[in-house]
């Protein structure tokens, strides 16, 4: 008997429905992997766009706040007086929507734009002790260590700190030869004094009472703390800088002279350690944007009527809750 050959059936049209489902939904699968990728892709180009246009936006309005207080602080110098806290210097910016500044009339209030709300501050930083009078010739001065020691006592730091201070400063500033690796970074902020080994909470503290500025500079008796008038005025007690700042309040010292009648003896306060004028100031600008808060740090100095920024460093930036 003879076997026919196999003849080949066409296939079955289920099977061929089958094949033709799985391939479509194949292509479907890549073809929405695709288009989710180019859609992330697209959305995070837009998310960056957005974030560097923020930053930017942001960066030209805290340029903003630091020439509106490098203008105050020109205007102040115009007058010739003294430095006092009852100055327009002294007087905060209180928090203000942007529009309200930008709005020519009622009608232009700028409502479709971001909600962007600005404040500053400005500080006298010779309301404050200054670091760089520890030093002299690589040395540490004694008068001005005793100094020292009075604020970190005012600060209820640990003992050894003002210790830690001068010598970590001494050898930061020194001039003569360095050994390799053996002389610090020299700070420039008091944050940065946790270089030396200091807790950054004893620091926070210590900052109300201490700064770091380029060359020595005394202590205006019209914006310091009784604490820091003491500490620089040897043999001056804690009653008699209570009086100097119970009467600036009433009228500003013009000059050193016209303190010198609220203290015990006139030598007590010595023009090498105090004055009434002040050079130096810190400058903080906030702005509120959206959802994001940023705050930035600048010390400026007063150079006749010239005002010239020497350090600027951002604070903080943080989301805001809702």
């Amino acid at each position: 008997m003879t076997t026919r050959p196999t003849i080949g059936l066409p296939r079955s049209p289920r099977r061929s429905r089958g094949a033709a489902l799985l391939i479509a939904m194949a292509l479907l699968v890549l073809v929405s992997t695709l288009a989710a990728g180019m859609v992330w892709q697209q959305n995070r180009a837009i998310q960056v766009e957005a974030a560097e246009r923020a930053r930017t936006q942001s960066a030209w309005i805290l340029n903003g706040a630091l020439d509106w207080a490098r203008l105050i602080l020109r205007e102040d110098a115009r007058t010739g007086g003294p430095t006092a806290l009852s100055e327009p210097w002294a007087t905060p910016l209180a928090e203000a929507r942007l529009s309200t500044f930008l709005a020519a009339d009622k009608d232009n209030n700028a409502e479709g734009g971001p909600d962007a709300f600005l404040s500053g501050v400005i500080f006298d930083l010779q309301a404050r002790y200054n670091l760089r009078n520890l030093i002299e010739a690589d040395k540490i001065v004694e008068a001005e260590f005793l100094a020292l020691q009075k604020l970190c006592e005012a600060a209820n730091a640990p003992s050894d700190t003002a210790t830690r201070i001068a010598e970590g400063l001494r050898a930061a500033w020194s001039v003569a030869e360095p050994q390799a690796g053996a002389t610090p970074i020299a700070p420039r902020t008091v944050a940065q004094l946790a270089w030396f080994g200091i807790d950054s909470v004893v620091l926070d503290r210590l900052e109300n009472y201490v700064v770091l500025l380029p060359v020595r500079t005394p202590v205006n008796l019209n914006t310091a703390d009784a604490e820091v008038i003491v500490a620089v005025s040897p043999g001056l007690d804690a009653g008699a800088a209570q009086a100097i700042v119970q009467a600036r309040t009433r009228l500003a010292f013009r000059t050193v002279d016209a303190a010198r009648k609220y203290v015990p003896s006139p030598q007590l306060l010595n023009t090498r350690n105090v004055s009434t004028q002040s050079n130096y100031f810190e400058v903080r600008g906030k702005l509120r944007l959206d959802d994001r808060a940023l705050e930035e740090r600048s010390v400026v100095e007063r150079r006749g009527l010239d005002v010239v920024p020497i350090l600027r460093e951002r604070v903080a930036s943080v989301m805001v809750d809702r």
